[in-house]
């Protein structure tokens, strides 16, 4: 896996899909490079398994050239048990799928969506995650 800042993602990558993990929901979202912008595709409720089989629903339906999970830590930047777990799943998408996965620090994600009033805010939160990476595409 690729963490976004500082590194460099090939052009041919140019559509994604964005993951925000979360033990019992993982919100979802597509956007592309062209338009730096990403939507809200709804909130995966499924675990383990079940969790795969939706995701691997929508890799199906987007074809995304690569996949952007969030990535939590504390607010200083260290790790967490959250953390382990977010990038354990990352490994896994990439495992599965073949796709690069690339990481994005995630921090205060769902509270901003939260704090635009997002009806579905793990989507939302996928959709903050994937604009920041896209922002930081040249």
């Amino acid at each position: 896996m690729s963490s976004a800042l500082g590194i460099t993602v090939p052009a041919k990558h140019q559509s994604f899909l964005a993951f925000d993990y979360g033990l019992k929901r993982t919100g979802v979202a597509v956007g592309n490079r062209l338009m730096k912008s990403a939507t809200p595709q709804g909130t995966i409720a499924a675990e383990g398994e079940a969790r795969f089989a939706h995701i691997a629903q929508r890799i199906k339906e987007w074809q995304p050239d690569a996949l952007v999970i969030g990535v939590p830590t504390h607010p200083d930047g260290g790790e967490h048990e959250n953390t382990l777990r977010a990038r354990k799943f990352g490994r896994q998408l990439r495992g599965r799928f073949g796709l690069e996965v690339y990481e994005v620090d995630e921090r205060y994600s769902t509270t901003e969506a939260h704090a635009l009033g997002a009806k579905d805010a793990d989507a939302a939160a996928a959709a903050i995650i994937l604009e920041q990476f896209l922002r930081s595409l040249p």
